[in-house]
């Protein structure tokens, strides 16, 4: 391409600081360096975990940064030393890198790379190609999204088929995969059990659509947002309980409503008390309930009876999936209508919009906006 080798200026949200409106500013976009990869977002959603560190974070030297993970686009150019990519490949960015080296990339047990371990603890600007009025933005997860063009590690970026709308596969890099793997993969939902699902924003209807999947009988969506009900309904759902509407533990709701707790649940929340609910609302003897939503705020505890009486607790990031191997398998059951990803998106909107889609998922009124950084 007439750019490669060459400092891109296009355009990018920027998080200047926490809590403030993200700004829309002309960015430069270095050529890629040894192993790595530029990529031409073409689609990018918001999801929950943007918000978490624009708003929630106790960690202020995470900015200026540039938000998005979960996002679809084109390669650009590739840097010395990349053979796995060539410019005009379809690709998904991963904030999960996957070397293919370590101990952890060879065993089937884990997703964790020791590679993505390593990164995590250098400082975020020093893999950054990405700057603007002189000064070096981090990129969130490694990723930086919300920018039409940004600059990974080829360890961080899946092919995909051409085919796949970009659109639509966008929505594979964190929210959709994170739920249904925490379903298949990680609570190894079995035919015929129940289910509870604790919260429906996009991890949390992901998670419903992956007990279906995996064949489970009874699905109890639990939320405080009855407007999110009839979209769980399409997803699999086979029950509702809003907690508000009783004065008594949502846990002791669950154990009454199947005759001694769930075989399942999942907290899709990232909310501590939700995460004891969850587990509590579990059947002594084999329950298992896995930990889904992200915080990093509070400690979580139960009572060790709990434990002791054969519940299991556990916990995933993104679904359990290794990424390269991952999400060309999601996509191919997306294109082989064997995965929903149309019914998650209920705005579509252009990257100048970034605030205003913030609102939205902020009071609930989103599943997930996909933007683009010009109008389709």
């Amino acid at each position: 391409m007439a750019t490669a080798g060459k400092v891109i200026k296009c355009k990018a949200a920027v998080a200047w600081e926490s809590s403030k409106p993200l700004v829309i500013e002309e960015i430069e976009v270095a050529p890629p360096q040894a192993n790595e990869v530029r990529i031409k977002i073409v689609a990018t959603s918001l999801c929950h975990s943007d918000l978490y560190i624009l708003y929630e974070s106790l960690d202020k030297s995470l900015f200026p940064t540039i938000l998005g993970h979960e996002a679809a686009g084109i390669v650009e150019s590739v840097g010395l030393g990349v053979t796995e990519f060539q410019p005009g490949d379809k690709v998904i960015p991963l904030f999960l890198l996957q070397c293919g080296e370590c101990c952890f990339c060879k065993s089937p047990k884990t997703n964790r790379c020791e590679e993505a371990m390593k990164r995590h603890a250098q400082k975020s600007t020093e893999h950054s190609r990405l700057t603007c009025k002189g000064q070096k933005l981090q990129q969130f997860m490694g990723t930086g999204t919300f920018s039409e063009y940004t600059v990974m590690n080829q360890m961080a970026v899946v092919k995909i088929d051409p085919a796949a709308p970009l659109d639509k596969v966008c929505l594979l890099g964190c929210g959709v995969c994170t739920g249904y793997g925490a379903a298949v993969n990680t609570a190894k939902v079995e035919p015929g059990s129940t289910c509870a699902v604790f919260g429906l924003g996009a991890v949390g209807l992901a998670a419903v659509m992956g007990c279906k999947a995996a064949g489970a009988k009874r699905i109890i969506a639990v939320d405080i947002n009855p407007d999110k009900f009839e979209k769980a309904k399409v997803f699999g759902a086979t029950d509702f309980v809003n907690p508000k509407d009783y004065n008594k533990p949502i846990s002791q709701v669950l154990m009454e409503m199947t005759g001694g707790g769930v075989d399942y649940s999942l907290e899709c929340i990232g909310n501590v008390e939700c995460m004891r609910s969850a587990l509590e609302s579990c059947v002594a003897g084999w329950g298992v309930s896995v930990i889904v939503g992200w915080t990093d705020l509070h400690d979580v505890a139960t009572r060790p009876i709990n434990l002791m009486l054969g519940r299991t607790w556990t916990g995933c990031l993104f679904g359990g999936f290794k990424g390269k191997d991952g999400i060309p398998r999601m996509v191919k059951a997306y294109l082989d209508k064997k995965v929903m990803l149309d019914e998650f998106i209920t705005h579509n909107m252009t990257v100048d919009q970034v605030n205003d889609a913030i609102e939205l998922l902020k009071n609930g009124k989103s599943i997930r906006t996909v933007m683009r950084f010009s109008p389709q």
